[in-house]
């Protein structure tokens, strides 16, 4: 099948298709006699394995080793546990951050009135050096 094809069957653009080749997440399609990227069933495979990856946020690098290891009969699951951990780790910090920008947010909606006068908590909070002043 033609990239476009490939495309459609699993989920990735042509665009994102030929990127993963540029950077060697996968392999370049084989090309046909007047120069079209060719794919089998196996790259559709593994281009919706990169697309379920991607969906769950794991980075390109992470992508990269799950991809060796998933092609790796004689892997160890420690090493895919060990990235899936990692990434739940870093998922954990980071849902940290947002609940604190969130909370942060809503005490200086709490505190702004929203009438037409100019004085503003909320720019105040932005403009201000500390998080305390935030809080």
């Amino acid at each position: 099948m033609n990239i476009g094809e490939a495309a459609q069957a699993s989920g990735v653009t042509a665009k994102m298709i030929r990127h993963y080749e540029s950077i060697d997440l996968i392999k370049p399609g084989k090309r046909s006699d007047a120069g079209y990227r060719i794919y089998g069933d196996n790259d559709v495979h593994t281009l919706r394995f990169i697309k379920r990856a991607r969906t769950l946020g794991f980075s390109l690098e992470q992508i990269k080793d799950l991809l060796s290891l998933w092609q790796d009969a004689n892997r160890a699951s420690a090493d895919v546990k060990a990235i899936a951990q990692q990434h739940v780790d870093e998922l954990d910090k980071r849902i940290g951050e947002l609940r604190e920008m969130r909370d942060t947010l809503v005490h200086l909606a709490h505190a702004c009135a929203g009438n037409d006068r100019p004085d503003c908590p909320i720019l105040s909070g932005l403009a201000s050096d500390t998080q305390k002043a935030c809080h």
